[in-house]
């Protein structure tokens, strides 16, 4: 706003009324700029305030749903590396837990085994694109997954206030295996090594840890009937204890948002999709490559009684507390 005044001052054309002190204008200028501001930084803080009031409430009967209930979290891509989402996982878990939801974790490491490999400058021959697992490999598997990966996530854990225990699949024979094999091009077997398929998971263990409070976290090395040691796919391991335990939802956290029917086209997502659905896309060839066998380890856990499963993106920083506590989910869920 201009303020003009009657005051002497320079003369302006045509005898028109002079502009004069700048100042005061400045001045009287930036305390509108001030109280508009304040207005303004009132209203956003309103904004934000409802933000979370909704978020709240659109939170709440989910928590009253999943409380008690038992949650498996296949902790494995991008977030085991990154150590800001990392983190964000751990307290998504704590908060998971603070609200009464039970968790078993069972985690990868593919990365970190195929690190280790070339440090120790160990070969390694693949079939069909999986890796062969001689009984040198396997040792190099067990150490990676159940030394350190596993003792490192449960400190992680423990250090947020989580009763967290960490538990390699052959301890109490939790996970038992059967040897599993490729499948070549004529249709023959292609032997992987030591790579099994699990064939039974001991419950017992892992309710009487999660009825005393505890956080079981898995590492995906299985025993075998004779005392041989098995390296099992993670995703299929989460699939087997998720089974086992009847739990109420399995969550893959992987590096993709989820299920596509396109994986060049962002709008051909699917958000959700049951069974019947996803044998179909398999059998046309929508569902591809890698998906197959995480869309396999899907509905075998639904068959095995699983409700429900969610493969969501790990890389999107609380994207475990989106899926479970939102309207809209995270990522692409999988009902029988």
């Amino acid at each position: 706003m201009l303020v003009f005044t009657d005051e002497p001052g320079e003369k302006a054309d045509g005898g028109k009324r002079d502009l004069v002190n700048v100042k005061t204008i400045g001045w009287q200028c930036q305390v509108i700029y001030e109280k508009l501001s304040r207005k303004n930084r009132h209203r956003m803080q309103e904004v934000r305030i409802m933000k979370r009031a909704e978020i709240l409430i659109e939170a709440l009967p989910y928590i009253k749903r999943f409380t008690g209930k038992t949650f498996v979290i296949k902790y494995g891509g991008s977030v085991m590396e990154n150590e800001v989402l990392k983190k964000k996982f751990i307290e998504d878990v704590a908060l998971l837990k603070l609200v009464g939801i039970n968790i078993v974790i069972v985690h990868g490491g593919g990365k970190r085994i195929n690190a280790m490999l070339d440090q120790v400058d160990l070969e390694v021959k693949f079939e069909q694109g999986q890796r062969v697992t001689d009984e040198n490999v396997m040792k190099i598997v067990e150490m990676v997954l159940s030394g350190q990966i596993n003792k490192d996530l449960s400190a992680c854990l423990s250090a947020h206030g989580l009763n967290a225990v960490g538990l390699c699949g052959r301890d109490s024979s939790l996970l038992k295996a059967v040897k599993n094999y490729a499948v070549g091009v004529d249709g023959e077997k292609l032997d992987l090594g030591y790579v099994g398929k699990v064939e039974e998971v001991n419950k017992t263990v892992l309710t009487d840890l999660i009825d005393a409070g505890y956080v079981p976290i898995i590492s995906p090395v299985a025993c075998g009937e004779n005392g041989e040691t098995f390296n099992v796919n993670a995703d299929f391991a989460a699939g087997a204890v998720s089974g086992a335990l009847e739990a109420e939802k399995l969550i893959l956290l992987s590096d993709i948002k989820g299920l596509y029917r396109d994986i060049n086209d962002e709008d051909s997502f699917i958000s959700e999709i049951n069974c019947d659905k996803v044998k179909e896309y398999i059998a046309d060839g929508t569902i591809a490559g890698g998906m197959i066998p995480k869309m396999q380890c899907c509905m075998e856990a639904i068959e095995k009684g699983t409700r429900e499963v969610a493969i969501i993106d790990g890389r999107v920083e609380h994207s475990l507390l989106i899926e479970i506590f939102t309207n809209s989910g995270s990522g692409t869920m999988v009902t029988k």
